[in-house]
């Protein structure tokens, strides 16, 4: 893989920030930060993996000590909707998935279908208020489920964003992306991951939750 030119690593230095501090998506973060430095229309963007190893510099200088614990709520999190869905063959992918996530970081799951509205039924069914949006999937745009779910240790609401996809969509997503990296993994994989981690330092209470 070519290596960043200097002006796309200064575009992804400053689109980390804003994907760490303010919980923006690297489509987003990308853009705002070329608008903000004030560069020309055509002036390229950075890769998503130029500003993955961007965040994960940022996490690492500013956010080591909360970061881990943040992203192990947030795993357990989607464990947990991942089992409620498992009839749908769940896939967790983004930041949630990749370890970059913090407490400002949605949840990003892929459900592969036989029905495209079965997921949503299953919803309805459950009384789980949802929002209807839409996304880009491998084929072109495709339903986005979004929940609002109470995260206990990180004492904030998480989005979870569900991603209504085709059954056949899943032939090749477990495909590793240009660095050997998989971009999206299932129950089990997840949980490997959490019997893998070394347990984080406690969260410490948000200010005014102590007793």
């Amino acid at each position: 893989m070519a290596s960043a030119s200097p002006l796309t690593a200064e575009i992804a230095a400053v689109a980390a920030r804003m994907v760490v501090e303010e919980g923006l998506e690297y489509g987003p973060a990308k853009r705002r930060a070329h608008k903000q430095m004030g560069l020309p229309r055509n002036a390229p963007l950075p890769s998503n993996e130029e500003l993955e190893d961007e965040v994960r510099d940022y996490l690492a200088l500013f956010c080591a000590d909360t970061q881990p614990a943040e992203l192990r709520a947030l795993r357990e999190l989607a464990a947990l909707w991942m089992d409620r869905l498992a009839e749908f063959r769940p896939h967790l992918c983004g930041a949630v998935w990749r370890g970059t996530a913090t407490r400002l970081s949605n949840i990003h799951l892929q459900l592969f279908c036989d029905d495209s509205k079965s997921a949503e039924i299953a919803l309805i069914n459950a009384g789980v208020d949802y929002e209807v949006g839409e996304t880009q999937g491998p084929r072109g745009p495709v339903d986005l489920l979004t929940v609002a779910e109470r995260c206990k240790p990180l004492n904030e609401w998480v989005t979870i964003a569900l991603s209504i996809l085709d059954k056949d969509d899943l032939r090749g997503a477990l495909k590793p992306d240009s660095r050997g990296r998989t971009e999206r993994g299932d129950l089990t994989a997840l949980r490997r991951l959490l019997q893998e981690e070394a347990p984080p330092a406690p969260l410490l209470p948000a200010a005014g939750d102590a007793a």
